[in-house]
């Protein structure tokens, strides 16, 4: 029982006394892990609504793959990208917890975009307006265009993307998915030579969207997302004290509190790295809370044991 309260899924699932109680730890594992291209598994031994809410948090893996999970929107995978951060800050593991903030990192400015897009980013249903006359976004090779030769690349397949076979539209998502998430936010928050492509968006909410993006682009550069790349070889080498890790957030804190925006990573939200939510909450103009999604099927596996027992 208090293996499955800790969200500890692999040791529990390893002891389990029936299949279904392994089927469920092996499922509440991937969540853990943030193995999205598997939340979509069909495990009936885990109820239908924790399911739905795990497809929710779904990559797709085909271009036409319905729903569209983690493309629709991004606020439910964020929201258990939080509880999978305090679980493993909880259980002080606290390697995978920077890892989490990494991944949270690249893909926060497709939240600042999402209220503007109407979905999280989704190579087929880009605006048109990307690839308007004059727009320079996906020319690869562009020297006015301020994107990176990778962010250039990325730009590009994006918007051809949909139309490929499951294997490359899998490898877009494997390698260049998150450049392109930099390389919108570069476009309306940082390019020194403006072109066409956001003009689909309204002057007004341009301007909220780039204080948004700004704020995106400079938490992936803060010290606690640097912790990631902090060991001299590789990833993984270098593991962080708590200590390390509260004083890294709080110069980061400072760090983006140059806006109000940023200012919201100040906030006392008794999360275990204080303001976080609020700083997506702000990013994603709109409420972005730890989901219960571990605890859930944490409870439900403890149910199933009572009744094994």
């Amino acid at each position: 029982m208090a293996l499955a309260r800790r969200h500890a899924f692999a040791d529990l699932g390893a002891l389990a006394p029936t299949p279904q109680i392994a089927e469920v730890c092996e499922f509440g594992h991937r969540l853990l892990s943030l193995d999205a291209e598997d939340f979509a598994a069909d495990v009936r031994a885990v109820p239908p609504g924790l399911r739905r809410r795990a497809r929710a948090c779904h990559m797709p893996q085909t271009p036409r793959e319905q729903p569209r999970g983690a493309l629709e929107s991004l606020r439910p995978a964020y929201g258990l990208l939080l509880e999978v951060i305090a679980t493993r800050w909880h259980r002080r593991e606290l390697s995978p917890m920077i890892a989490a903030v990494h991944i949270a990192a690249e893909y926060l400015p497709l939240l600042a975009f999402e209220p503007e897009l109407g979905h999280a980013g989704d190579p087929a249903r880009w605006p048109a307006g990307l690839s308007a006359t004059g727009s320079r976004f996906g020319v690869i090779g562009d020297r006015e265009c301020d994107h990176t030769k990778a962010e250039q690349s990325a730009a590009n397949r994006t918007l051809r993307v949909a139309g490929e076979p499951p294997e490359g539209w899998r490898a877009y998502f494997d390698r260049q998915h998150s450049q392109v998430a930099g390389a919108l936010a570069v476009c309306v928050a940082t390019c020194r030579n403006p072109c066409t492509a956001m003009d689909w968006i309204p002057v007004e909410r341009r301007d909220r969207l780039a204080v948004r993006a700004r704020t995106a682009l400079a938490f992936a550069e803060t010290p606690l997302v640097r912790l990631r790349h902090a060991a001299p070889v590789g990833h993984g080498f270098g593991v962080p004290s708590l200590e390390e890790v509260l004083e890294a957030w709080d110069r980061s804190r400072a760090a983006l509190d140059k806006n109000e925006v940023g200012a919201a990573a100040r906030a006392d939200d008794g999360f275990p790295l204080p303001g976080l939510p609020s700083l997506f909450s702000a990013v994603a103009a709109a409420p972005i809370t730890p989901s219960t999604l571990l605890d859930d099927v944490g409870s439900h596996v403890v149910g199933l044991l009572e009744e094994a027992l």
